[in-house]
């Protein structure tokens, strides 16, 4: 089951991220307050070999996620890829808590 890879641009992803938070701050006010810190993660090698089941889950803790990304804003020239997958953990929480 091969598909094309998926092209996105940097800007429309940048504008997409700011239109959802803004919703979500408009319906939750300016702070949001997860109800989970631990949730299942999947390991980077088995999260897109959709012809197995997933074999090695680890736990995630959605606190050191947070703690990763205020390290970054202490710390902007320290960036790295990695960062994405912090932020992913924290917005994908925000988006399954918050109405």
């Amino acid at each position: 089951m091969a598909s094309e890879p998926v092209q996105i641009s940097i800007d429309q992803l940048r504008r997409a991220l700011d239109v959802a938070l803004r919703h979500i701050e408009a319906s939750a006010g300016p702070t949001v307050t997860l109800k989970e810190d631990l949730f299942w993660s999947v390991s980077a090698d088995e999260l897109y070999s959709i012809g197995a089941e997933p074999q090695a889950l680890t736990i995630g803790q959605l606190s050191e996620s947070w703690q990763h990304l205020e390290d970054l804003l202490a710390h902007q020239d320290r960036a790295v890829s990695y960062h994405l997958v912090w932020l992913a953990d924290v917005i994908r929480a925000i988006g399954q808590d918050v109405p």
